[in-house]
């Protein structure tokens, strides 16, 4: 994953309305017309992170696809919980399309990505679209997502997972939800992957390394997706530990991981112009 900031990169802090959470919005040079728009949510297991970590590499995207990136600096848990953080990029989103002219984008070549949480967050978000009829995304790129508290209840070896293991994910889910993770029930988009009816969804990328704690989840995430009739393309990277391209962004492995997302979020542009539907009756 790129560190170093882009000499023509530029960014910009605005506020979203509704909230106290901002979105930062990334840059790569001058453009005379609308480009497209990446809606980029980072990671850090619900409870940390920052969008200003990812600048870097949300130039690097600005830079590649010729786009605006809008980083969301949504709220944490334990201080704001479900459905803090969720609101946020739900106002980010809208963001991009009640100011779209004076972001210099066209809000119809649209793809909303993140990373870890922030693949949960996304996946949440573009559920919570589906079902209120909105303006949907080109594609939802998911890495390695965070998606299914139920996960907290399996009982392994921590020692196989480096980075964010079980204890990690439990401590996670807990602060997010504010209550016990895998309990029967739980609110409409608090776990992308408990959701039902998967249809209407739209193309979908998912990443992930066989030593990552949520291989198993991304796997049966994207399985019910192609179930529903769903676009999905499922990347799984041999000997690949959870956010191991941030860790060692140098090796072969991470710039080619790192690669086929821009590759596909290249392809997703050059699709069709806009998807507004919700999903079938």
């Amino acid at each position: 994953m790129p560190r170093r900031m882009p000499d023509s990169a530029t960014v910009e802090v605005r506020s979203l309305a509704g909230t106290s959470a901002t979105a930062r919005i990334v840059r790569s040079g001058a453009s005379g017309r609308p480009g497209p728009v990446v809606l980029w949510i980072h990671g850090g297991g619900y409870v940390m992170g920052s969008a200003k970590v990812d600048d870097a590499f949300c130039a690097h995207i600005a830079e590649r696809l010729g786009a605006v990136v809008v980083s969301v600096d949504y709220r944490l848990a334990p201080e704001h919980p479900f459905p803090a953080g969720l609101d946020d990029c739900a106002a980010a989103w809208e963001l991009v399309h009640a100011e779209a002219a004076a972001l210099g984008i066209d809000p119809a070549r649209s793809i909303i990505a993140g990373q870890s949480a922030g693949g949960g967050l996304a996946a949440a978000l573009v559920q919570r679209l589906v079902d209120a009829g909105a303006p949907l995304p080109c594609l939802q790129l998911l890495i390695y997502p965070m998606l299914d508290d139920r996960t907290v209840l399996r009982r392994e070896d921590n020692r196989r997972h480096r980075v964010w293991d079980h204890t990690s994910n439990a401590i996670g889910w807990s602060m997010y939800l504010a209550s016990t993770p895998g309990a029967a029930e739980l609110p409409a988009y608090a776990a992308p992957a408990r959701r039902e009816n998967l249809r209407g969804l739209p193309p979908t990328w998912i990443g992930v390394g066989t030593l990552d704690l949520f291989l198993d989840e991304n796997r049966a995430y994207a399985r019910r997706l192609e179930e529903a009739g769903v676009p999905v393309e499922l990347q799984v990277v041999p000997g690949a530990f959870h956010a191991f391209e941030m860790l060692v962004p140098r090796a072969a492995v991470s710039r080619a991981f790192v690669a086929s997302q821009l590759e596909v979020m290249e392809r997703a542009l050059t699709g069709p112009s806009s998807r507004t539907s919700g999903p079938p009756g």
